[in-house]
């Protein structure tokens, strides 16, 4: 009921403090805009809650304020809901053809796509919901081009064959967006045969052989693969062992093909075999070289020998590089440079054959003989059980590694070299450093030390996605003369040849290239003429951007903030935002993180039915302490639902003895209690400012807490009973509580207010664009005179209990003070 009135009067909108508003003062903050596809989970919760407290706190305050709402077009997600919704119905999108299938992809979003915006609006959050912006919209469509182009025409964004990180469901994946786990599979040592010449001929399909998809005994380059993983070195260089058949793992064996009684075929052969380990058998069609160091005395006399891959007889060299690590595994390393990050840079380096064995699908091809045609996967086992055939195989071992999973479909994310559009890492050069000129500050502050670190390794980053939803790369490709030029309209012809053939670049871009525009490009930047005066406004860039500050999570610190600060530099030449305040997991009470299997996922909108919103609010700021994941339980929001009966029962009392109570601001404090509350009240006030304006949720929230309970309630009300003639004074006093109370907790705080002032929202305008109270000065003799009268009062409980007379009354009691207090005028207390 409240916030329908709230909205409706526009409330949350820019204008709406008009009234209170002090020159010169501006807020803004953007909403991390959620997946279109997204449902409201207790993370959300957490980042709107701490947003709509500084966010109604500013409002308050006096400051022209704007909280940017919106949502985000989320292309695998959302393709991938839309997708699996239409074979429901047994049709593949290709049956659809390309503009059909956005066609229902819009169709969904505008029907299903949402449903999130709802669900926040019962956090009781206060963004400006008519400004509210879709990543998709035609305005900041314009802006994506426009962004692109410049890029481009700067030469931030190139086509170019890179290594990447490619799904064979959802393509390609910048390194962020592939997550690690771990995977107990196997470990495959094969023979690979020297290539003597010796009864080569005869021997080619027969020879053993190693294969590798990981780097094992190499260590790693100082220019690892563009735009992979950097994996933790420890479990990378464990991942890929290669080797060389040791009796005593001191010396390499050459062992005789006679040795290998389960080959009969191989009894008359006498060619020496090394052996290499890998856990990816499927990929060694793509073997081009083995490799050790130069300065490995063992294998000096194998370099320029060559070895031959079995099944297929291809030969390959044995290489020397500096790289690999003697001291680790047997120091002999095989090289598939198409399908493994190290490897694509040793083979740059050595000028080796690039030989790709799979297809986008993960088909294997022709490479691969016999097995043509099954996928990756699923062949492993099909080509493991060759080799075991063909006496190919050593050994087999239980393994333990990392393995990449596409953070969308979990399918296993493949090392691959495709042609692709990638933004150069040149582009975050001013962003670092005006991020280490402290021109941006970070909440907490190491983390600006984990920012650093990253930028510092950050590699070009992987702008191409293969879908059919999201914003289309805005180059064309003239089909008569070959010209490529990026455009922000819609081109009619080629500009240099003037032939209306051409084509656009089918791919599109990574989600959060859009999303990294987000500080400004909803406050108008790139959109031309759409949306204005509707959802922006001349004049939002000027007095908005840079943002004041920016919540989220720390987890998308490298997927979202980093981007917009690289964005927003380039784009405007200032950092996108003056604060970043990063804000930890919600876990459970066992610090656990939440999860289905566990069953301790504490769902948002249960526990807002449960509860209220008011509660599960309060409680997460009493918890966000910075740096510290927030430990969230029912007991803990049961505790603040006390505390909610608590305030509930002091109004009920103080309207037991008022009708209705003044503003403070027009209320006469002539009590001695009265004074006594006022000037905690002034203390309260001090810190809760103090804390918000540093993002100390926590103490902020605390000292509402005990003022409320432990001074108000427990101490204020319980006198009042002595001095009835505080009473009116105390109301007063409760109702600038609810004003400091508001941003926290604006449903209880708004219907206690106007209880206590005999009014209803539905007539009266709400506290929330009322202004904030200011701390003005205590009265320290006051307060010195009521700790001793509270001091006296609890002696007096704690000797009555001594005696067992804790319940009883008694006429008369004596106080001794220690210092030269009087006391007199406060015996009635």
């Amino acid at each position: 009921k409240f916030y329908k009135i709230w909205e409706e009067r526009g409330y949350f909108e820019i204008d709406a403090n008009k009234n209170i508003r002090k020159d010169g003062r501006k807020f803004c903050i953007m909403m991390p805009p959620p997946n279109v596809t997204g449902s409201l989970h207790i993370g959300h919760a957490l980042t709107f809650t701490l947003q709509d407290i500084m966010t109604r706190y500013k409002r308050m305050d006096g400051y022209k304020t704007l909280w940017q709402p919106g949502l985000d077009h989320a292309g695998i997600a959302t393709q991938n809901v839309v997708e699996k919704q239409l074979l429901n119905q047994g049709i593949k999108k290709e049956e659809l053809g390309r503009e059909k299938f956005v066609e229902k992809v819009w169709e969904w979003k505008e029907k299903s796509g949402g449903m999130i915006v709802h669900q926040m609006r019962k956090l009781g959050i206060s963004p400006a919901w008519s400004r509210q912006r879709f990543t998709m919209d035609e305005g900041l469509r314009k802006a994506v081009k426009k962004a692109f182009v410049n890029l481009y025409e700067k030469g931030l964004i190139v086509r170019e064959n890179y290594m990447i990180n490619w799904c064979t469901h959802d393509g390609a994946l910048s390194d962020i967006e592939v997550e690690h786990k771990e995977n107990k599979g196997k470990l495959y040592h094969l023979r690979y045969y020297l290539a003597d010449g010796q009864n080569l001929t005869a021997n080619l399909n027969r020879q053993a052989e190693v294969s590798r998809d990981e780097f094992g005994g190499c260590k790693r380059g100082t220019n690892a693969a563009q735009n992979l993983n950097q994996k933790d070195e420890a479990n990378y260089r464990e991942e890929r062992r290669g080797g060389v058949d040791f009796d005593d793992g001191s010396a390499p064996v050459v062992r005789d093909r006679g040795e290998i009684s389960s080959n009969k075929a191989y009894q008359s052969e006498n060619l020496p075999y090394i052996v290499v380990a890998t856990t990816r058998p499927e990929t060694y069609f793509g073997d081009t070289a083995v490799m050790v160091n130069p300065a490995d005395e063992r294998y000096k006399n194998l370099i320029g020998k060559k070895v031959v891959l079995p099944i297929i007889g291809r030969e390959i060299e044995i290489i020397a590089d500096e790289h690999v690590d003697m001291e680790f595994g047997t120091g002999l390393v095989k090289v598939t440079p198409a399908h493994d990050t190290n490897d694509y840079e040793v083979g740059k380096r050595h000028d080796l054959e690039f030989i790709t064995v799979f297809d986008e699908k993960g088909i294997l091809n022709e490479q691969c003989a016999q097995f043509k045609g099954l996928e990756r996967l699923e062949a492993r086992d099909v080509i493991v059980a060759e080799l075991e055939k063909l006496g190919n195989v050593e050994k087999i071992e239980d393994y333990e590694n990392q393995v990449g999973y596409c953070y969308r479909c979990k399918n296993v994310v493949e090392p691959y070299i495709s042609k692709q559009w990638f933004v150069k890492k040149q582009i975050a050069d001013d962003a670092i450093a005006k991020v280490g000129e402290g021109l941006a500050k970070f909440y907490p502050a190491h983390w600006i030390n984990s920012f650093n670190a990253w930028m510092r390794e950050l590699r070009d980053w992987c702008i191409s996605r293969q879908l059919w939803w999201g914003h289309q790369i805005p180059v064309f490709y003239c089909d008569e003369c070959g010209h490529e030029w990026a455009d922000e309209g819609e081109p009619t012809q080629c500009p240099k040849c003037k032939s209306a053939n051409f084509h656009q670049d089918p791919d599109v871009l990574d989600t959060w290239f859009s999303s990294g525009l987000w500080p400004f490009s909803t406050l108008g930047w790139g959109n031309g003429e759409e949306l204005k005066n509707e959802k922006w406004f001349d004049g939002d860039l000027a007095e908005f951007y840079p943002n004041n500050l920016l919540i989220t999570g720390f987890d998308i610190l490298f997927f979202w903030v980093a981007r917009m600060m690289f964005q927003g530099e380039n784009a405007l030449g200032k950092l996108p935002f003056d604060d970043i305040y990063l804000h930890a997991l919600v876990k459970d009470e066992q610090g656990r993180k939440m999860s289905k299997s566990l069953g301790n996922v504490i769902d948002p909108l249960v526990s807002i039915e449960e509860y209220s919103a008011d509660i599960l609010r309060f409680t997460l700021a009493l918890l966000a302490v910075q740096g510290r994941d927030i430990k969230l339980s029912d007991e803990k929001m049961k505790l603040v639902r006390n505390f909610t009966n608590k305030l509930y029962n002091a109004s009920k009392y103080l309207l037991l003895n008022e009708s209705k109570f003044a503003n403070l601001s027009d209320a006469k404090i002539e009590t001695k209690l009265g004074k006594y509350m006022l000037s905690r009240f002034n203390e309260c006030v001090r810190e809760v400012r103090e804390n918000i304006d540093a993002y100390r949720f926590n103490d902020a929230a605390n000292a509402i807490y005990k003022f409320l309970w432990d001074e108000f309630c427990d101490w204020g009300i319980e006198l009042s009973k002595a001095d009835k003639g505080s009473v009116r004074e105390l109301g007063a006093i409760f109702k600038e509580a609810m004003r400091l109370l508001s941003p926290f907790m604006p449903f209880i705080s708004e219907y206690l207010f106007h209880e206590l002032s005999g009014s209803n929202l539905q007539s009266a305008s709400s506290i929330m664009i009322e202004a904030y109270p200011q701390a003005n000065e205590r009265d320290l003799q006051i307060e010195k005179t009521f700790e001793l009268v509270i001091e006296a009062i609890v002696a007096i409980r704690r000797a009555k209990a001594t005696i067992e007379q804790g319940n009883s009354k008694i006429a008369k009691a004596f106080i001794k003070l220690n210092g030269n207090e009087n006391l007199t005028e406060a015996t009635n207390y």
